[in-house]
């Protein structure tokens, strides 16, 4: 973030005079600046400067996926930066052709800025590994911390409820929910767009200008609606989706990562229960979930920087197996996978047995070295009410005018089995006995 020209920099000591503006440089969407002089935007400089926010630095936006894609280092802070930016924008150009919208700014840009504020260390996969959601927390620390709580509620007595009701889809003007958390929303039309620039994705390109001004604003019904000349960017958007999740998300060596992840810290929460584990009390905290629930303090404690440094120091745990995972993760030292999707899933079972009881001869742990993963992926559905396109003086679904969104309506399902690479000559072996048996 560079500040303008002549002006006191971001986090300036208290008695100097205030900037006229902040400008954040984005790989994306450019210079990002806010204005004091607008009530709404001094309000988003605020709560980009509490701590909780300034957390999201140490965040990786895709988790450990930069073990896939070396690009992958941008952080959750400039995710969430290009979601207000891009939720400015769509709802300034719907606030000039429907002027009733104005009220419900601050809300839009405040909900849009610190929608991943909750956030864990390694982004989703903690979710995976400690069974938390960030919706839920992102939702406390708005309602319980007072830097944010105080903030808001100077700006408009009742903000905090109103952008708790964005994040529960309880709004009563359901356009201001659907632009940061529905099927079309300024969320996935950043994490798209970033995540394919930082991946090398280049199938990941939308075409932004023409997706926001498809959109409007359906006064009876109060939502967000698609002018049907944005059909096709609307289609070539889905498709994008579709791709990244096939292709990035749920590509199989992320899925190899999260597994060694989720392996690693199952270890250490079993060598903590007995006295065996070196921790701080953060991460000691964390691997207690949920038996016993985090504090809002201990929760904020952790990120990246935090549990990384912990599978450092376990790397040379005198627990040999704890040692290896940490070891792997941290060196790359993945375990492969298969696809076994073809396979019925009594056959996969048996498949994945059959590794197992060879690992176990080999001297590893079956049920930390090897397991089957399936992964999900659909280009589009009909979650909270999905994208309404008004054509021929009718507001209808898109699904039921693109022939190319039906066909990504289908639920795509694989499955991997994960498997070290030090047996990959007899997995292959082994497979192509089951290829003939098929």
């Amino acid at each position: 973030m560079l500040p303008e020209v002549g002006l006191p920099q971001e986090g300036a000591p208290q008695g100097t005079s205030p900037k006229a503006s902040r400008s954040y440089h984005d790989p994306l969407h450019g210079a990002i600046t806010l204005h004091v002089s607008d009530h709404d935007e001094a309000l988003l400089t605020q709560l980009i400067d509490t701590p909780a926010f300034q957390r999201l630095r140490r965040i990786r936006q895709l988790g450990p996926a930069s073990l896939t894609f070396h690009g992958a280092e941008s952080s959750r802070f400039t995710h969430s930066l290009g979601v207000m930016a891009i939720a400015r924008r769509a709802f300034d150009q719907l606030q000039r052709r429907y002027p009733e919208l104005a009220p419900h700014r601050a809300t839009v840009l405040v909900a849009a800025l610190l929608h991943d504020i909750g956030h864990g260390p390694f982004s989703h996969t903690a979710e995976e590994v400690f069974g938390l959601e960030h919706e839920q927390w992102t939702r406390r620390m708005i309602r319980d911390l007072p830097e944010i709580h105080a903030a808001l509620e100077a700006h408009t007595q009742g903000l905090t409820e109103a952008v708790d009701q964005v994040y529960t889809h309880e709004h009563p003007v359901a356009l201001v929910w659907q632009l940061v958390s529905s099927q079309l929303d300024c969320d996935r039309l950043d994490y798209l767009l970033r995540d394919s620039y930082f991946t090398g994705a280049s199938y990941g390109q939308l075409d932004l200008d023409r997706i926001l001004m498809a959109l409007r604003f359906e006064p009876g019904s109060g939502r967000l609606v698609v002018a049907h000349k944005g059909l096709s960017a609307i289609e070539h958007y889905l498709v994008v989706r579709h791709f990244m999740y096939v292709q990035v998300y749920n590509h199989p060596k992320n899925i190899s990562v999260t597994w060694l992840l989720e392996r690693a810290f199952e270890r250490a929460r079993s060598a903590l229960h007995v006295g065996k584990l070196e921790a701080d009390p953060t991460v000691t905290a964390w691997l207690l979930t949920p038996d016993h629930p985090l504090a809002l303090d201990t929760y904020l404690a952790g990120d990246d920087v935090v549990f990384t440094y912990h599978l450092q120091r376990w790397r040379h745990s005198p627990d040999r197996l704890l040692a290896d995972l940490c070891r792997r993760y941290l060196d790359r030292d993945l375990l492969k996978t298969l696809e076994v999707t073809r396979l019925a899933e009594q056959q996969q079972q048996s498949l994945l047995d059959t590794v197992r009881t060879h690992l176990e001869a080999q001297g590893y742990s079956g049920e930390h070295y090897s397991g089957l993963r399936r992964t999900w992926s659909r280009g589009y559905t009909t979650y909270n009410q999905g994208i309404c396109v008004y054509s021929d003086n009718a507001f209808v679904d898109i699904k039921d005018l693109s022939p190319l969104v039906q066909a990504l309506s289908q639920p795509y399902e694989r499955t991997w089995l994960l498997y070290p690479r030090e047996i990959h000559p007899w997995v292959q072996q082994t497979w192509a006995a089951y290829g003939a048996r098929g």
